[in-house]
């Protein structure tokens, strides 16, 4: 298979995953390295295609129902999982985090995180890889996108936040 026509393989699966799909999935099923598909995926993204990378993989743009909010939050390295139960326990996807940069500007981290063990599996690469959050950048302080079936699920991500004292509203 050329390069052009792995790239258009690349590009259907991606398009038919319903989930993200890792460089070492795709590499395996394309027999080429892990470092061609990602070579491949910059590639694809500089002409145009709209491809993210996620801590579980490469995912092309997917269209989602419901609404889109943002909030922020302030804690610690050890207030992550909370946070992130408290999201997802209400029904919420966190989309990314989004911290402001002195030197860098607006710093953006895809997460697409919608369930407990989204949540596990995000901590426990952070741990492997002894990640630290981007919001040690901005002493804790950063935003989340979230995808929310309704704006009654927004409130209680909300107050779950509130009542874990990491809703930033000053």
């Amino acid at each position: 298979m050329n390069a052009q026509a792995r790239r258009q393989a690349i590009r259907e699966i991606l398009e038919q995953a319903r989930e993200p799909v890792s460089a070492a999935a795709l590499a395996g099923q394309l027999r080429v390295s892990r470092q061609v598909i990602v070579g491949d995926i910059a590639l694809l993204r500089a002409s145009g295609a709209e491809i993210s990378a996620t801590p579980r993989g490469y995912a092309v743009g997917q269209e989602r129902s419901g609404l889109i909010r943002r909030i922020a939050c302030q804690h610690d390295a050890a207030g992550m999982e909370a946070e992130l139960n408290a999201v997802v326990d209400n029904g919420c996807t966190a989309l990314d985090v989004i911290v402001e940069h002195p030197v860098y500007g607006q710093l953006t981290g895809q997460l697409q995180i919608s369930s407990r063990y989204d949540v596990a599996q995000f901590l426990s690469r952070c741990a492997a890889c002894e990640a630290r959050p981007l919001s040690d950048l901005t002493g804790g302080l950063h935003l989340h996108t979230l995808s929310c079936p309704d704006e009654d699920a927004f409130l209680r991500v909300k107050a779950a936040l509130a009542g874990l004292h990491v809703l930033f509203e000053n």
